[in-house]
C-alpha cells in the first residue's frame, strides 16, 4: 500500500480523492486515468486502493457492521493503523450517519479524527491522500450528527474551528461546503475573484444585483458537470426574459488528459478546449479561474450550483448536479421575486 503514492500521478491521487468523498460516481474514471500513464501498475493501484477501504465499503453497502469491525480488526492485527486504516474505519461513520444511527456515529467519528490526528504526528495532512479523506469524513460526520439533533451553532462552531486549523490543506473547500450548507444562503454571496477567465469578461458581483444569477461551479474532468451543462444552457434561455445570469467559475487542478504536471498555461488551453466541445451552448458563459473561489464557496463537489437573488443574497446552495425540474423550480422562485 505504501507504494501508492510512488506509482500515482496528481490525477489518479485526485480522482480517488473525489470519488472516495463522494464527487466522482463512476470508479472507472479513476482506472480511466491511472492508464493513461500508469498502464502497467494499474493492477497494483486497485489492488492496494481497494484492499481494505474497498472491502469495508462492500460490507456496509451490506449493512454488515459486524463484518466490516471483523475486516478492520484483522487488518490492524496484521498492519497496525495505517492511513489507509483510517480512511476505511471513517466509513463506519457514514454508514452509521446512513442509517440514522447518530450515536454510533458519533463515535465512529471521534475515533476517526483520534486515529488521524495520531497518524499526523508523524507527517502532514497532505502527505498522502488517504488522511485528508479520513479526516474530512470526520469532521463532516460531527458537524452532520450536530445537526440532525437539533444543534446547528454547536455544528458552524464545529466548522468554523475546524477552518482554523485546517484552512490550509486541501479539506478546506470540503469544511467550507459543509459550513456553507448550514450557513450560507440568505447571507450575501461570496466575491468571486476574476483576474483569469475564459469565455465573457466576468462582472463583479455587485454589478450583477438586480438580476438573478446562478453561478455553475465545473471542472474539466467532471462528467456530472457536462450532464448538467445542457440543463444549465436550457435553463439560461427560457429564464433569460428574467434576466437570468449564469456564471462558471473554474479552477486549475495541475493536469490535463495528456499530462499529468500541467504548466496553467497548458492546463488553461486543455480547459478551453473542454470548454468549447461540452459546453458550446455557454461558450458566451464568464468562467473566472480561481482556486480561491472554490474555497469561498466550498466547491468541493462539482458541479455546485449557487442561485442568488435579485439582491445578491444566496437564495440555494447544493453541492452536486441538480435535474431539469429541480433546478427550474428554484430559478422560477428566484425569478417570480
Amino acid at each position: 500500500m505504501a507504494g501508492l503514492d510512488r506509482l500515482s500521478g496528481k490525477r489518479v491521487q485526485l480522482a480517488v480523492l473525489q470519488f472516495a468523498t463522494g464527487n466522482i460516481h463512476d470508479q472507472g474514471m479513476i482506472c480511466q486515468l491511472a492508464l493513461r500513464s500508469f498502464a502497467v501498475s494499474i493492477a497494483l493501484i486497485t489492488f492496494a486502493w481497494a484492499g481494505i477501504v474497498e472491502d469495508i465499503r462492500g460490507a456496509l453497502d451490506q449493512n454488515s457492521f459486524a463484518a466490516a469491525n471483523a475486516e478492520l480488526q484483522s487488518y490492524r492485527g496484521q498492519r497496525g493503523v495505517t492511513p489507509e486504516y483510517v480512511e476505511a474505519y471513517s466509513w463506519l461513520a457514514r454508514a452509521a450517519l446512513r442509517t440514522r444511527q447518530y450515536d454510533q456515529a458519533a463515535a465512529y467519528a471521534e475515533q476517526t479524527k483520534t486515529l488521524a490526528l495520531s497518524q499526523l504526528k508523524q507527517r502532514s495532512l497532505d502527505a498522502e491522500p488517504h488522511l485528508p479523506i479520513a479526516l474530512g469524513a470526520a469532521l463532516e460526520i460531527q458537524a452532520e450528527v450536530l445537526t440532525a439533533r437539533g444543534q446547528r451553532s454547536q455544528a458552524v462552531a464545529l466548522l468554523l474551528n475546524a477552518l482554523r486549523s485546517y484552512g490550509s490543506t486541501s479539506i478546506r473547500a470540503r469544511l467550507q461546503k459543509n459550513l456553507n450548507v448550514l450557513s450560507l444562503e440568505g447571507k450575501p454571496a461570496p466575491v468571486l475573484k476574476s483576474q483569469q477567465f475564459l469565455g465573457s469578461k466576468p462582472q463583479p458581483l455587485a454589478a450583477l444585483k438586480g438580476s438573478p444569477v446562478l453561478l455553475f461551479f465545473w471542472a474539466h474532468w467532471c462528467g456530472d458537470c457536462k450532464a448538467e451543462a445542457p440543463i444549465i444552457t436550457q435553463l439560461r434561455s427560457e429564464f433569460a426574459p428574467q434576466g437570468l445570469t449564469v456564471v462558471g467559475p473554474t479552477r486549475l487542478y495541475g493536469y490535463t488528459a495528456q499530462t499529468d504536471n500541467a504548466a496553467p498555461q497548458d492546463e488553461l488551453a486543455y480547459i478551453d478546449a473542454v470548454r468549447r466541445r461540452f459546453y458550446s451552448g455557454l461558450l458566451d458563459m464568464p468562467a473566472p479561474i480561481n482556486k480561491s473561489n472554490f474555497d469561498a464557496y466550498g466547491a468541493s463537489t462539482t458541479p455546485t450550483l449557487v442561485l442568488l437573488d435579485r439582491t445578491g443574497k444566496v437564495a440555494m446552495y447544493h453541492p452536486g448536479a441538480l435535474p431539469y425540474d429541480q433546478l427550474r423550480a428554484a430559478i422560477e422562485k428566484v425569478t417570480a421575486r
